[in-house]
């Protein structure tokens, strides 16, 4: 929120906000999904694995290169916290920031999560979402965004004095630490912001501050994935339930979230290849001999 001016404004201040804004990202070179060999690859899927993510916690889950994956809403309007990484390197892992300013604010059906740098390449891709319909609401609103970190215990403990240990941030640590055995202070640099799957949320017109508002989604809804590398994940059902009054609370009422792992008929991805990490040299514009040094 921008404080009250302090500076009048120059005899050109109309001129000057008048300019036209320019994409920062064009993306018309960006490397495009194949939908229709992923269209045609999920028409018949087997689930291979099911993983329940309790109210207020979370839950890891691995998916082979070429499998589907989907967060189902079971039994109440609930949103959830994904994390990802790569399985075998968890310094690579989901980066929202790259992925907001590739695809904006919310994420739909043929956007893809990215990963961290020195790799950026697509991790997943949405291929199905059966919230597609909402759009964008009167008030700037959406579902599935890039643009919220994660309910946490050091923002409440800044805003309300006091600690809660049920947030999303503290779930995705606990999630991690049972999957790999790391300590927690370990553990926790490599929980990361999140997509906000099924919450809706927005910026207010006038102040310009992050909303969030009750998600429409319903037991039935899912948000479809195709796992373009082999992926760790981990997901936390938000104790602010379906986010229609607060996050982190013991009071609202919360739902489990489910995940189901699938794999697509043998052939039916012939001439799919996984893609590979950024082809950029990473000289830096350093000499070739001290970063081969590492000087």
């Amino acid at each position: 929120m921008k404080p009250t001016p302090q500076t009048p404004p120059p005899a050109d201040a109309d001129v000057r906000k008048a300019v036209a804004p320019v994409i920062c990202y064009p993306v018309d070179t960006l490397p495009l999904p194949d939908m229709d060999l992923y269209k045609k690859a999920r028409k018949v899927l087997e689930k291979v694995e099911e993983v329940l993510v309790q109210p207020r916690n979370a839950n890891t889950f691995k998916v082979p290169a070429g499998y589907f994956f989907r967060i189902i809403s079971m039994e109440g309007p609930q949103v959830g916290d994904l994390n990802l990484w790569a399985k075998d390197d968890l310094t690579e892992r989901f980066y929202s920031g790259k992925t907001r300013a590739l695809h904006g604010t919310h994420l739909g059906v043929g956007d893809r999560m990215w990963s961290s740098f020195p790799y950026l390449r697509p991790m997943a891709t949405i291929t199905h979402d059966t919230l597609d319909w909402y759009g964008f609401d009167e008030f700037g609103g959406s579902v599935h965004d890039v643009i919220g970190t994660r309910c946490d215990p050091y923002t409440g403990r800044l805003l309300s004095g006091e600690d809660y240990d049920f947030c999303c941030h503290s779930n995705l640590i606990r999630a991690l630490v049972a999957e790999t055995g790391l300590s927690p202070d370990k553990a926790e640099p490599h929980v990361h912001d999140v997509l906000n799957v099924f919450m809706c949320t927005g910026f207010t017109k006038d102040t310009h501050q992050y909303f969030m508002k009750a998600s429409p989604v319903r037991p039935g809804d899912f948000l479809e994935f195709f796992a373009e590398i082999d992926l760790l994940g981990a997901l936390s059902a938000c104790p602010g339930g379906d986010c229609s009054s607060e996050h982190s609370s013991d009071t609202v009422a919360c739902y489990p979230l489910k995940v189901e792992v699938l794999r697509p008929e043998k052939g039916a991805l012939d001439g799919w290849t996984p893609p590979g990490p950024s082809a950029y040299c990473r000289s830096h514009g350093l000499k070739k001999k001290h970063y081969e040094k590492g000087v």
